[in-house]
C-alpha cells in the first residue's frame, strides 16, 4: 500500500476526480445564509479516500514517521500508564493522550494509528471544503499540488492536527462564536502548543476584507522585516518561558536560512489576486471570503518574515491560516474576480503552474520523484 510513484497523487486528481463531478450531480445547499451549490458527501470523500490510504501506509522512512511510530509503541496498553507515560513529554500531552487512547482502545498497529491520523486530518479537510469552496475539486488539487498534503500528512502531523482542529471551527468563527471557537483552539494547543497563536488571530481576521486591523498586521510585518535582528532578540525574549525558549538559537545553530521565496509566493497568491481584485471582494461581503483574505494576508505577512528568519518555525506557522486561504479564498478569486471567459484561462495557469511547482518541490528540494 505504501506509494512508490508520487505522480500519482496527481493521477488520480485528474482522472478519477474528474469522472466523480461528473458521475454525481451537485445540490443545492443553505451554508452561512446563502443558497450554495456544492459536491455530495460520498464523492467528496471518494476523491480524498486514496490519500488518506496513502498518508497512512508511509514508510518509516519519511521525515518523522520513524519518531511518531516509536512514541506510539511506547504508549501504555492500558489506562493505568497513562500518567506514566505523559510524564514522559513536557509538551503537547494532548497528543500523547490521544495515542495512549488509540492504543488501548482500538489498535497496538502504528499502520492503523497512522491511517487514523490520516482519516481525521484529511475528511476535515474535505468536509469543510466540500461546504465552504466554490470548486471543492481545485481545492483538493491546491492541497495535493502545494505539497501541503506531503508536507504536513507525511511529516509534522502533531502540528497538522492541531492546524486541521482549527480549520474545523471554520463556521463557529465566521459566526463569531468565540466560546466554542476559543475551546477547540485551546483542545489544539494540547496537540501543538503554536496553535494558541490563533486565539488574537482569530480576533484579527473578522471584518470586512483588507480592513484596517489586517492592514495594520501586513505594516507591522514591513517593519518587523526593516528591523529584523530587533524582531528576532524580541522573538527570543517572549519565547523565554514557552517550550519554544531555544527557537531563535536553535534556527541560527542549524543555519536555518528561511523559506523557500518559491513557496512564500505560492502562499501569497490569495493575497495578490486579493489585491487585483480588491473591488469585487469588497462588494462581494461574502463572510467566508472576508475571513479567508484576512487569514490570507496574516499567512503572507508570516511567510515573508519567515524567508528572512526561519522557516523551521516560522514558516510553519501560516499552515493555521493558509488552509482558509489557499483552499478557499483562491477557488474563489478565480471564479469570481475574473470574467467568466477570463476564469477558465486563468484557473487552466493556476493548475498548470501549481503542477510544475509540485515537480520542483518534489524532484529538486526533496530528491523523491
Amino acid at each position: 500500500m505504501e506509494l512508490k510513484n508520487f505522480w500519482w497523487l496527481l493521477i488520480w486528481l485528474f482522472t478519477a476526480g474528474i469522472i466523480l463531478e461528473r458521475a454525481f450531480p451537485k445540490q443545492k445547499e443553505r451554508i452561512l445564509g446563502k443558497e450554495r451549490v456544492r459536491w455530495k458527501i460520498l464523492p467528496a470523500i471518494l476523491l480524498v479516500l486514496p490519500y488518506i490510504i496513502w498518508a497512512g501506509f508511509r514508510g518509516v522512512g519519511f521525515g518523522d514517521t520513524y519518531a511518531y511510530q516509536q512514541a506510539f509503541l511506547k504508549a501504555p496498553t492500558s489506562f493505568g500508564g497513562i500518567g506514566e507515560y505523559l510524564s514522559q513529554y513536557s509538551k503537547d500531552q494532548g497528543f500523547c493522550f490521544f495515542n495512549a487512547l488509540v492504543k488501548i482502545i482500538l489498535c497496538q498497529s502504528p499502520e492503523v494509528y497512522f491511517l487514523l491520523l490520516a482519516a481525521i486530518q484529511l475528511l476535515i479537510i474535505a468536509f469543510v471544503c466540500r461546504r465552504l469552496s466554490v470548486d471543492y475539486w481545485l481545492s483538493i488539487f491546491l492541497f495535493v499540488a502545494s505539497t501541503d498534503y506531503v508536507s504536513w500528512m507525511f511529516n509534522g502531523i502533531r502540528q497538522f492536527t492541531a492546524a486541521v482542529i482549527i480549520f474545523s471551527a471554520t463556521e463557529l468563527i465566521i459566526r463569531k462564536k468565540y466560546i466554542p471557537s476559543v475551546l477547540l483552539i485551546l483542545l489544539a494547543s494540547t496537540m501543538h502548543q503554536s496553535a494558541l497563536i490563533m486565539l488574537p488571530v482569530i480576533f484579527l481576521i473578522q471584518g470586512k476584507a483588507f480592513n484596517k486591523k489586517t492592514v495594520i498586521c501586513v505594516l507591522l510585518s514591513v517593519t518587523a522585516l526593516a528591523f529584523i535582528d530587533q524582531f528576532t532578540d524580541f522573538l527570543s525574549s517572549a519565547l523565554a518561558d514557552t517550550q519554544y525558549k531555544n527557537v531563535v538559537s536553535d534556527w541560527k545553530s542549524f543555519n536555518d536560512d528561511g523559506t523557500n521565496p518559491l513557496r512564500v509566493l505560492v502562499y501569497a497568491m490569495p493575497t495578490l489576486i486579493g489585491l487585483y481584485g480588491y473591488r469585487k471582494i469588497r462588494a462581494a461581503d461574502d463572510p467566508i471570503i472576508n475571513l479567508g483574505i484576512g487569514a490570507g494576508l496574516v499567512s503572507t505577512c508570516i511567510s515573508i518574515l519567515s524567508m528572512a528568519t526561519s522557516g523551521i518555525f516560522l514558516g510553519r506557522l501560516p499552515i493555521y491560516v493558509s488552509l482558509w486561504s489557499n483552499l478557499i479564498v483562491l477557488p474563489w478569486e478565480i471564479k469570481n474576480v475574473f470574467s467568466e471567459k477570463n476564469a477558465v484561462f486563468v484557473k487552466a495557469a493556476c493548475i498548470l503552474l501549481y503542477c510544475v511547482f509540485f515537480y520542483y518541490q518534489m524532484h529538486f528540494t526533496w530528491t523523491m520523484m
